[in-house]
């Protein structure tokens, strides 16, 4: 118990950091209490550290709880030891939202700042501009992404408590009671996912994003093994998903990496489209799918050929999407003999050179 002749100084400590703008709450005020019952209260070391572990509730109140402490036990604070290191963000950006500069008209008129992390930054930062650290971090904030994949009705029904009739069951159930009348058995379409087509292109103008690109590829098709292909486009067309089944990024990124003997190299979209259609799309890979184009659509071939192409994906794919890193930058015109000849044939245009981007991507596959 703490002495009745030593409470009230207490107490009014705590209204002194109080009144210095440190959250001495009521709350904190009685865990204080609780704490120094447990303490010598003529050790100044002991008394020191019960309030500053009750009362203190950010490491920029410690500045303001020493000088407090000091005058008001007219003794400076103990010598502590090191205490553990506040984690810090780090703090990239920070930005006036009051217009002007500070003493330049502000007059009285409170500035409010406002700070943007590090994470949000490299958010909204262009995949191809990054630095090897800023990789690195990207690679971790890929393999959080929250992945929903589309949804189809899926042909057959199952028993549900909702739905349409089932007289199969509801008769099967009858005749189990002798013919009474069974409580009526419903069925309905569950649905599945849809399958998803990623085609990357891996050619020279699309190098600094393909590593961005096929984890962003990975981390889809291990959220829907069974329900996601991907294929790279260049000077050849080659199939990758199974390279990219591995659990781990690294080890899937590696195994695609041999795979792809055309990297960074030329790229022939008309020919490698169509060698997709012929080989997969048109037996059952494209049909009903969403299919996502990866590419700022630079064709070195026969552009007549990729319009053709893109035709007969259309016709088979349930949506298809275009995501060029460049549609992203201001001014950016979609006048590429690639993309130019592809518009007609194309649910949507997206940017895709960031990790917001690509979240917003997410959502169109999802809603497609």
């Amino acid at each position: 118990m703490i002495a009745v002749d030593v409470l009230p100084a207490l107490v009014g400590f705590t209204r002194a950091l109080a009144d210095a703008g440190l959250p001495a709450s009521t709350h904190r005020t009685a865990a204080y209490l609780r704490a120094v019952e447990h303490v010598d209260v003529a050790d100044p070391v002991q008394l020191y550290w019960a309030g500053r572990l009750t009362l203190c509730a950010d490491p920029d109140d410690l500045p303001r709880y020493d000088e407090a402490f000091a005058s008001w036990f007219t003794a400076g604070p103990p010598p502590a030891s090191r205490g553990p290191r506040r984690r810090v963000d780090h703090v990239a950006r920070t930005a006036s939202l009051v217009p002007g500069e500070p003493g330049e008209g502000a007059g009285d008129t409170p500035s409010i700042r406002g700070a943007a992390s590090e994470t949000e930054i490299l958010r909204a930062r262009d995949l191809g501009e990054l630095s090897a650290a800023e990789r690195a971090q990207l690679r971790e904030l890929i393999a959080t992404l929250r992945i929903e994949p589309p949804r189809r009705a899926s042909l057959r029904r199952r028993p549900a408590t909702r739905g349409t009739l089932d007289p199969a069951r509801t008769l099967r159930a009858m005749l189990e009671r002798g013919g009474e009348p069974a409580r009526l058995a419903r069925r309905r379409r569950v649905p599945r996912p849809r399958r998803t087509v990623l085609l990357v292109d891996v050619s020279g103008s699309m190098s600094p994003y393909a590593d961005p690109l096929v984890r962003f590829a990975h981390a889809l098709l291990r959220r829907t093994p069974g329900a996601v292909e991907v294929f790279t486009l260049g000077t050849r067309l080659t199939r990758i998903t199974r390279q990219l089944r591995a659990r781990d990024p690294e080890h899937a990124l590696t195994a695609a990496a041999r795979a792809v003997p055309d990297f960074a190299g030329g790229t022939r979209l008309g020919e490698t489209m169509r060698a997709f259609l012929d080989r997969w799309g048109q037996r059952g890979v494209a049909r009903q799918a969403v299919v996502v184009i990866f590419s700022d659509g630079w064709e070195r071939g026969d552009p007549a050929l990729l319009g053709e192409s893109m035709a007969r994906l259309r016709r088979l794919a349930h949506a298809v999407l275009w995501v060029n890193p460049h549609a992203g930058r201001g001014g950016y015109a979609p006048v590429q003999s690639g993309i130019a000849i592809a518009l007609p044939h194309i649910d949507k245009l997206l940017a895709g050179h960031s990790l917001s981007t690509l979240e917003s991507l997410l959502a169109e596959i999802r809603h497609a």
